[in-house]
């Protein structure tokens, strides 16, 4: 990733830029659809989503892998999984929005990374560094102090968090990329989502033509609202290094945190921004973390190529190994909020 000319990388950052900006501003853009209930926002995402990155994967041409994945019934379970996972994860997102829960949500990505973590050592029983454990603790403890300060757990942020990790472990083992991902997901929650806006139009219960055309467009936009930040980040993706894409993804629940209190004007009492500070402690500890370990397997990596060539093989494959299993967080995941 080093190797990428200067361009490269530039485009690839702003295309970081893009993607995590979009989707920390999406805040902004589910409360222009009401009167539409979040069920029927969410129903119409999916419609549109599957038009919209069908029509894209159309113009590319990139249909092969369609066929591949409909000939190998544990990767489709998988997405089916996915699709079911990230369904209630849009679905809770659009209601905490429409809700006024801003702040909430904007939590539950603050504390993603902390629980894929505890995701990992649960099922993947990975070893943690003493530094992560404190961090992972740390979150614990923001976690007891917000729950006193909101006088009720914080279930909203829970539940965003717990969904959008197990998407993530879930997606990382079907390993599709992120525009292809999202077609055979939508593709899987479009009847479904089909039948219920039908049924909701058969009870005369359905905004999309009683609204206005004004109203029908906005809804129909879901999808590149969905969408378009995907490809933004496919470019980012393939352009700058992981590690950096890591530290971009904070972007998003930052800006969602910012327009909770800046322009939703939501409450922030004491409590609950103690339990914040907390959080973010951890994630500053997370990240100090990772960029250290990073930078030793870096520089075990430039020893081991410039060592004799009788030890550099092995050497070498140590080295690249230890530096796979480094990020800056969770592994970015493609579908956000």
């Amino acid at each position: 990733m080093t190797g990428k000319p200067r361009g490269e990388r530039h485009i690839g950052l702003l295309n970081g830029f893009a993607a995590y900006g979009m989707w920390g501003l999406v805040p902004l853009f589910w409360p222009l659809l009401k009167p539409a209930g979040a069920v029927e926002i969410l129903a119409h995402r999916m419609v549109w989503s599957l038009v919209f990155v069908g029509a894209a994967l159309l113009v590319l041409r990139r249909w092969a892998w369609a066929g591949e994945l409909l000939r190998q019934p544990r990767k489709l379970g998988l997405v089916t999984v996915a699709a079911a996972v990230i369904t209630v994860n849009w679905g809770l997102y659009i209601w905490s929005v429409n809700s006024g829960h801003v702040v909430e949500a904007s939590l539950g990505y603050f504390i993603n990374p902390l629980v894929t973590i505890a995701i990992g050592v649960l099922l993947l029983k990975e070893r943690l560094r003493p530094v992560q454990w404190a961090a992972v603790a740390t979150g614990c403890a923001a976690v007891v102090v917000l729950t006193v300060g909101y006088g009720r757990p914080p279930w909203i942020s829970l539940a965003l968090a717990f969904s959008f990790a197990t998407y993530g472990l879930v997606k990382k083992k079907v390993n599709l990329g992120g525009v292809e991902s999202l077609a055979a997901e939508t593709a899987i929650q479009f009847l479904p989502a089909l039948a219920f806006l039908m049924w909701l139009g058969a009870q005369g219960e359905s905004t999309f033509a009683a609204e206005g055309a004004g109203h029908a467009a906005l809804l129909a936009s879901a999808g590149i609202v969905t969408a378009l930040p995907l490809v933004c980040f496919g470019a980012a993706a393939i352009r700058i290094p992981l590690s950096t894409i890591g530290l971009l993804q904070y972007m998003t629940p930052v800006f969602q945190f910012l327009l909770g209190i800046l322009y939703f004007h939501e409450e922030m009492p004491p409590e609950r921004w103690a339990g914040f500070t907390l959080v973010w402690l951890a994630l500053a500890l997370l990240t100090w973390d990772a960029l250290r370990t990073a930078r030793r397997a870096s520089r075990a990596l430039t020893r081991e190529i410039s060592a004799p060539s009788a030890t550099r093989t092995t050497g070498t494959d140590s080295a690249a190994r230890k530096a796979e299993s480094v990020s800056s967080g969770p592994d970015p995941v493609e579908a956000k909020p």
